[in-house]
This record gives C-alpha cells, sequence and structure tokens, in this order.
C-alpha cells in the first residue's frame, strides 16, 4: 500500500511510511543505477578509510593539518553512510519505502554531518591561515587543545542544528501524500508534504543557513583573502606555488560542497525538475564525500608515500 494510515483523528500524523521518488521515475536505470552508485559508495568509503588509517598510523602525519583532515575523512564517511545504504536498498525493491521514525533518524544523520562538515571546513581554512600567514606559530596557535576545540564545536554545533530541525520537523502533520522528491529523507521536500504550518520551520532553516552555512563560508572566504595578500608578498615564484598548492584542494571542496548544499537549502521550491533535485542532492551527498579524498589527499607526496608505506606492510612510527 502507498500510505500507511492509523486511522486516528488523535494522533499528530498519519503517514506511518515515505516514498522516496529519487530515481524511481527511471524503472529501466534501476540495476545499472544500483552498480554505480555501489561502486562510488565503496570507493568512497574505501578511499576516506584509508585517509583516516594512514593519518593515524603514520607518525609522520600526526599534525594539525593532517588532524583536521582526518576528521573530513570521517564525517565523509557517517555522511555517505547515513544516506547511500537506505538508496541503494531502494533500487532493488517496490515501493521504495522508508518509515516514518527511520525518516526522521535519517534527517537526523544528514544535517549533522552537514553542519559538522560546513564548521569542519572552515576550521581548515583558519589552519590554512595560520600555516601561510603565522608559520612561525603555527604549532603554538594550533596546538593539540586547539584542535580537539574545533572539531568537538563542528560535532557539537552540527548535532545540536540537526536536533532543533528533526524536533520541528516530526512537530508537523503528515496527512498524505506522502511521495518525497528525493533519494533520501531531507527538511525541505518533507516540508512540502506537511499539512500544518511550515512557517517557523522554514525560518528556522533559512536562520541555520545563515548560522551554520553562509557564516562558514564567509568565515573561509575571508581567510583567503587574507592568505592571497601573504602569498603576493612571497618573493619566489616558487615560494608562492608551493604556499598556493596546499589550498587548492581545500578551495576545491569548500566551492563543491558549499555551492551545492546552499543552493539545495536556500533556493524556491519551485521551478526546477525531480531530475534537477536530485542532481543536486547527488552532487553534495554523495559526489563530494567521493572527491574528497582525491582531491584533497591523494594529490598530498606525504599522504602518498603513506599510503604505499602501509600497502607495503611496513611497520608505522607512532607520535
Amino acid at each position: 500500500m502507498a500510505v500507511g494510515f492509523n486511522g486516528k483523528a488523535a494522533n499528530r500524523t498519519s503517514v506511518q511510511e515515505f516514498i522516496l521518488l529519487g530515481f524511481a521515475h527511471h524503472p529501466e536505470l534501476q540495476i545499472f543505477l544500483f552498480l554505480v552508485f555501489l561502486i562510488i559508495y565503496t570507493v568512497a568509503f574505501t578511499g576516506n578509510l584509508l585517509i583516516l588509517l594512514v593519518i593515524v598510523v603514520d607518525g609522520r602525519l600526526h599534525n594539525p593539518m593532517y588532524f583536521l583532515l582526518g576528521n573530513l575523512s570521517f564525517i565523509d564517511m557517517c555522511y555517505m553512510s547515513g544516506t547511500v545504504p537506505q538508496m541503494l536498498a531502494n533500487f532493488l525493491r517496490e515501493p521504495k519505502t522508508i518509515s516514518y521514525s527511520g525518516c526522521m533518524v535519517q534527517i537526523f544523520a544528514l544535517i549533522s554531518c552537514v553542519g559538522a562538515e560546513c564548521i569542519l571546513l572552515a576550521a581548515m581554512a583558519y589552519d590554512r591561515y595560520v600555516a601561510i600567514c603565522h608559520p612561525l606559530l603555527y604549532m603554538v596557535i594550533m596546538s593539540k587543545k586547539v584542535c580537539l576545540q574545533m572539531v568537538a564545536a563542528s560535532w557539537v554545533g552540527g548535532c545540536l542544528n540537526s536536533l532543533v530541525h528533526t524536533l520541528l520537523t516530526s512537530a508537523l502533520s503528515f496527512c498524505g501524500p506522502n511521495e518525497i522528491r528525493h533519494f533520501t529523507c531531507d527538511v525541505p521536500p518533507l516540508l512540502e508534504l506537511s499539512c500544518a504550518d511550515t512557517a517557523l520551520n522554514n525560518l528556522v532553516l533559512h536562520t541555520a543557513s545563515v548560522f551554520i552555512g553562509i557564516s562558514p563560508c564567509l568565515f573561509i572566504i575571508v581567510s583567503y583573502i587574507f592568505i592571497a595578500l601573504a602569498i603576493l608578498r612571497i618573493r619566489s615564484s616558487e615560494g608562492r606555488h608551493k604556499a598556493f598548492s596546499t589550498c587548492t584542494s581545500h578551495l576545491t571542496v569548500v566551492i563543491t560542497f558549499f555551492g551545492t548544499a546552499l543552493f539545495n537549502y536556500n533556493r524556491s521550491n519551485a521551478g526546477y525538475s525531480l531530475d534537477m533535485d536530485i542532481l543536486v542532492s547527488t552532487l553534495y551527498c554523495i559526489v563530494t564525500p567521493t572527491l574528497n579524498p582525491i582531491i584533497y589527499s591523494l594529490r598530498n607526496q606525504e599522504v602518498k608515500e603513506a599510503l604505499r608505506k602501509l600497502a607495503g606492510g611496513k611497520q608505522a612510527t607512532f607520535l
């Protein structure tokens, strides 16, 4: 049955499950898409796991930059694992449903990881600012305590933001229809389905996007303005190239992640096809975590050497 109802008017919601429409309008491609996304998920999870492992076991990578990078890999692993397995299961079954409680859990996991990554990317920009603009004070400013506080702040901020959205969404009434224009549960498509007033939810959503999304983005922009000015003051072209090369991967991740996430959470609901919705969501939910270990880590010579050492079975050096 497409919609589950409990028949009790006293209950806040009558919808017991949701149908995820993402990719469902291409039935002839279900097996192909399953294989494609299974490969992408496997590659992304393995790549981020390898980055995390080499940073943990190789003492040469025990510094603030790689500590933050390792946490980015961990967030991306959580990020994808909260959404992709459900999507893969739905490729192989009809109807493509998720329970109401499962939907709320998925919302909490997804928004927690999105918020944590926004804040952590800002922390990584600050790390690059200190490294380039104040190199002599780098290890003093970016102490172990400061790094731990940055990571803790990213998770606390992400989880608190997610808790607010999850509670507000769970307080809404859903009377039907129950078809979500997405391949996972997320706040914007659920607000479209509610038969209650969603003004408060939309206000909180846009307010949170300012503090959790736009503010870290602006912080990153300001950090890179100072970084660019510092790089321009470097006399040798080799020195400028080396300094800039440490930032290009982070900038690529920032542009991809913030661009697609802010577009997804701040655009109008009207005027976009389901294919466009899915394309944008896929970019920030799946493609960005997949690209992170490639564009941010595997271009790094120290990480490449650590990976070769790990693959060769040599004993790693611990701090």
